[in-house]
């Protein structure tokens, strides 16, 4: 699942690409799944409006849209959750409808942005401006004090706090692994049990890891692409995600995977405590 630099990445590269644009129409496919929202409302909500700019919510992208020129001035919000395999491409007209594609948008410009989800996973969804808000804070925002706030009291491993989207946004299997490796934490490590001055090197680490891998245009695993359909080149800098049995790079001992609440974790059993 695309997490919050893969997210980040399209977002700006979206932006780039359609902002100013005026949404002409809309076509919705027939599954049900990826509609959060009633087909007709987002129709209506999408077709005469601009979109006036692209940014990314915790694991959403979010099409802020100026409807002057439609029967409403509301100003709204599109709201996409790429789930496991979703993609936004914009595309040209002429250029061949993908299988498991669930919404055209034609653009005045002459091109088409499209959303193609062959698992379904995504979601599609509109909201007045404003009323939508993803839960947690933003991991390359909330200061320090806030951060410790959010594990204190908690005896659930610290793997499984970063993983809750109600406490922080967009921190994913791969850059929740990777950051603990940089702090020297283990991932079943009671969160409750880590001092401020630990919480405080994870921070800085979570940030570091995450400015890193947009900056590379995060990790292409399976399915990611960015919004221009190319790969993200974080996945050659992973420290420890994906490399069980391989020797640290810091000490040599082999990489040890384990299971927690269902998802995969890796960390070195040496340097991680």
């Amino acid at each position: 699942m695309p997490e919050l630099p893969e997210v980040e990445t399209i977002a700006r590269g979206l932006a780039k690409r359609v902002t100013g644009d005026l949404i002409e129409s809309v076509w919705l496919g027939q599954k049900r799944e990826p509609l959060k929202s009633p087909a007709p409302e987002i129709a209506a909500t999408l077709e005469h409006a601009r979109i006036a700019a692209v940014r990314r919510m915790g694991k959403h992208i979010v099409f802020d849209l100026d409807r002057n020129g439609s029967k409403s001035t509301k100003a709204a919000q599109w709201i996409v959750h790429l789930g496991m395999t979703g993609r936004l491409q914009v595309c040209e007209p002429e250029t061949e409808i993908a299988k498991h594609t669930h919404a055209i948008l034609k653009l005045k410009s002459g091109r088409e942005l499209r959303f193609v989800d062959p698992r379904r996973f995504g979601r599609l969804s509109v909201a007045q401006t404003g009323d939508f808000d993803a839960a947690g804070v933003e991991p390359l925002e909330v200061d320090l004090d806030r951060f410790i706030t959010l594990f204190r009291g908690r005896k659930t491993p610290i793997k499984s706090a970063l993983l809750n989207q109600k406490l922080l946004r967009g921190v994913g299997n791969i850059y929740a692994d990777e950051s603990l490796f940089r702090s020297n934490l283990r991932p079943r490590r009671r969160a409750s049990t880590i001092p401020r001055d630990q919480l405080e090197k994870l921070l800085l680490a979570i940030r570091e890891v995450l400015k890193e891998a947009i900056a590379l245009g995060g990790s292409s695993i399976s399915d990611y692409v960015n919004s221009e359909g190319e790969e993200g080149f974080f996945q050659l800098q992973h420290r420890v995600y994906a490399r069980e049995s391989e020797p640290c790079l810091v000490c040599k001992t082999p990489i040890k995977r384990i299971v927690i609440a269902g998802r995969s974790s890796h960390y070195c059993p040496k340097c991680q405590k």
